[in-house]
């Protein structure tokens, strides 16, 4: 088996295509393939096996993303560590410009 195979592979099998489809993805477009996937388990056109492909699919991604976010979220409070060891925090800015605590 090759990894990013074509759209047919492993058609019949739901271990290992997901992964295959997800491995690699940067974090918006796993986001995106995401959300694309929970669009389309909100509608009905899917039958039960698809349905489970789909959800497989969207669970693998949400464990991706959450490590990543993980892994952002310790590499920010090492890059805020002060010189004494201890972790400063400052209120998170939003696109807008505001504090994301006051919402100013």
């Amino acid at each position: 088996m090759t990894r990013g195979g074509g759209p047919g592979e492993n058609a019949g099998t739901t271990m290992g295509a997901t992964d295959d489809r997800t491995d690699g993805l940067p974090f918006e477009k796993a986001l995106e393939r995401l959300e694309q996937i929970v669009a389309a388990l909100e509608g009905d056109e899917h039958d039960l096996d698809r349905s489970l492909q789909l959800f497989e699919e969207g669970m693998t991604l949400v464990r991706r993303l959450e490590q990543q976010l993980e892994r952002a979220e310790m590499r920010v409070e090492e890059l805020l560590r002060n010189a004494d060891g201890a972790t400063t925090t400052a209120p998170l800015e939003l696109d807008d410009g505001a504090p994301e605590e006051n919402g100013e």
